[in-house]
């Protein structure tokens, strides 16, 4: 049973970096001579980068998506986590009616709200800028309603209550008591958002000019002619994958903990 259950697992792990194994392998290749029937790598996978960055500005799009979804990631957290605190253990007039919305709005599509959004952000200014993809996604209702799940199960209503007794305000019983308790489910939630803010395409391609392109637009535009260099592509789509690789790396083993709880 377990010799079945570790080759279950492998197989699992193999069918998920084999898309990453087969982007770098076409990446590798040259287009001319680009085969499909090996596995071995290439050696113009160095050459293909270098395309890569002399046939879009793939430096400013890397440094435009590390800003948006940086900003966006710490921002979710810090809001989210506030939101949830306060939804889960303060008291106050309509809070169940108001999280009710909240949990509400996840079941809008997203493509529903994208022209009275771009308007508004015209009306602002901010269109075609960075700043109409960052402060839209400031904060999310998915991640307000998991902060809000964990902090129910995780921080007592007792402990916060005592906390209260002791003289706590409720900014400090946020900051000492609440915080540290919700770290795993922060770590999970930072993870998600960046990933889904650096995958993000829909919203970018609307909202943005062709000045301040994200890493997405920009794989876009290595795509965009009559005739598709498919190792010029996968080896930007590569290239694209490595800060959401070092995310991972670095909060992973927190963010699942995190999310297993919650």
């Amino acid at each position: 049973m377990r010799t079945s259950t570790c080759l279950l697992l492998l197989a699992f792990v193999a069918g998920s970096l084999f898309p990453y194994y087969w982007a770098f392998l076409v990446g590798s290749q040259d287009a001319v001579s680009m085969t499909g029937a090996t596995l071995v790598p290439g050696g113009h996978f160095l050459d293909n980068a270098r395309r890569v960055f002399d046939t879009v500005p793939f430096w400013r799009a890397l440094g435009n998506s590390v800003v948006v979804a940086g900003t966006v990631t710490v921002s979710t957290v810090v809001f989210a986590s506030l939101a949830g605190f306060a939804f889960a253990r303060a008291r106050f007039p309509g809070r169940d009616r108001m999280f009710r919305f909240v949990v509400a709005t996840m079941a809008l599509p997203t493509q529903l709200g994208i022209i009275p959004l771009y308007l508004a952000m015209a009306e602002l200014g901010w269109a075609g800028g960075l700043q109409a993809v960052i402060v839209p996604n400031l904060v999310t209702a998915l991640g307000v309603f998991w902060m809000r799940q964990y902090t129910l199960s995780a921080v007592p209503a007792e402990l916060v209550d005592a906390a209260r007794v002791d003289g706590c305000s409720l900014a400090r019983t946020y900051w000492h008591v609440c915080l540290p308790s919700v770290r795993p489910a922060l770590a999970a939630l930072g993870m998600f958002t960046f990933m889904a803010s650096w995958n993000d395409f829909l919203w970018p391609l609307v909202a943005l000019d062709a000045d301040h392109p994200t890493v997405q637009l920009a794989l876009e535009r290595l795509q965009s002619g009559h005739y598709v260099d498919y190792p010029l592509v996968l080896a930007g789509t590569t290239l694209a994958t490595v800060p959401v690789l070092l995310v991972f790396a670095a909060f992973g083993r927190r963010g699942l903990d995190g999310a297993a709880l919650g």
